[in-house]
């Protein structure tokens, strides 16, 4: 019995026809920029999101270190949520290789809110450290892949217009809340000085994540991204999937958010009350136990019935729907844990 693994959606991996593709693919040493696919992938995502260049990157993290870096000198401040990647789930790179502090804050929603922002920026005075960015991701992962609406988005692009901040989008999973919300991708592409998108969240890439600016930015992140470790030679292998997957993955993730909302349902109809199921919004669903105790015994009992989910603490329990489950997901969960 194959193993339903709603872990994440990091664990698609490349089909047939992506594979064809990489193996296909037109290279060149991209740290001399002389690739001619990875050119085309930077410059087709750029335009997607509106904006003049693009960078391709091994990863999320990295691509979101080197906008804090572009943003941010030494010892200058970027306000986040506490549950953003960037703080939670990079292992503290933004101050310990790029010297900036993150100023965290609370908000219930599970993204940065605007009054929260507003409230965040740190007066001008020689005791406390200058406040340059303000980063928010899109979907929100910790918050159960909830999609920022894009008022508080242009809200708090108001806010850092006005007080002199850049806005940085973590938009690994940009593509999920673009389908979920229904916008162009280049509306988003609008509202932020510096974007990141990951090709490793459910389009199905081995590996890789574009940061997506203006020109100058983009040319200031290519060092960066020399300096980290992050330039590659003949990339075009992983380009060549990234370009596959914007034209047959990304035009199927209305599906992914379909098993989601099949997940929900069998999950509420097989727990009971003490068990929240929160209503997805993407391709995530998170569960709320309320206790340590039923966390663990839910995740073990499962795990024997041949379904892997992931603790986000010791009283939530996410799952992650994409390409690789199964298209009636809810009637095979339903078999497994009735």
């Amino acid at each position: 019995m194959e193993t339903l693994d709603f872990r994440s959606d990091t664990l698609t991996r490349p089909d047939e026809g992506m594979r064809r593709a990489m193996a296909a693919a037109e290279v060149g040493d991209d740290v001399f920029g002389e690739d001619p696919t990875v050119r085309r992938l930077e410059e087709r995502v750029a335009a997607l999101f509106g904006h003049e260049a693009a960078l391709l990157t091994p990863s999320g993290t990295m691509s979101n270190l080197i906008a804090v870096g572009l943003h941010c000198a030494r010892g200058e401040e970027a306000v986040l949520e506490r549950r953003t990647h960037t703080f939670f789930h990079e292992a503290g790179g933004m101050s310990a290789l790029m010297n900036v502090l993150p100023w965290v804050v609370d908000c219930p929603e599970g993204w940065l809110t605007p009054e929260a922002l507003d409230g965040a920026i740190r007066a001008d005075n020689v005791h406390f450290p200058r406040t340059r960015l303000a980063i928010v991701e899109n979907t929100a992962n910790l918050a159960g892949g909830r999609v920022v609406p894009v008022d508080v988005l242009t809200r708090l692009r108001g806010i850092c217009r006005e007080r002199g901040l850049a806005l940085h989008l973590d938009g690994a999973r940009i593509w999920n809340a673009a389908v979920a919300a229904n916008l162009a991708l280049s509306e988003y592409g609008a509202l932020a000085d510096t974007l990141s998108c990951s090709l490793a969240k459910g389009l199905g890439c081995p590996v890789g994540s574009l940061l997506v600016g203006d020109r100058e930015r983009i040319d200031g992140a290519r060092r960066l991204r020399k300096m980290l470790g992050g330039g590659m030679r003949q990339a075009g292998v992983l380009a060549a999937a990234g370009l596959y997957a914007l034209d047959h993955w990304l035009p199927r993730l209305a599906e992914d958010h379909e098993r989601a909302r099949q997940v929900a349902l069998t999950l509420r109809c097989l727990l009971d009350e003490s068990v929240v199921v929160q209503e997805p919004e993407s391709n995530m669903v998170l569960l709320h136990t309320g206790e340590p105790a039923l966390t663990k015994h839910l995740l073990a009992e499962w795990e024997r019935r041949g379904v892997r989910a992931l603790a986000l603490g010791e009283t939530r329990i996410r799952l992650v729907t994409h390409h690789d489950l199964p298209p009636d997901i809810g009637f095979q969960l339903e078999a497994r844990l009735g």
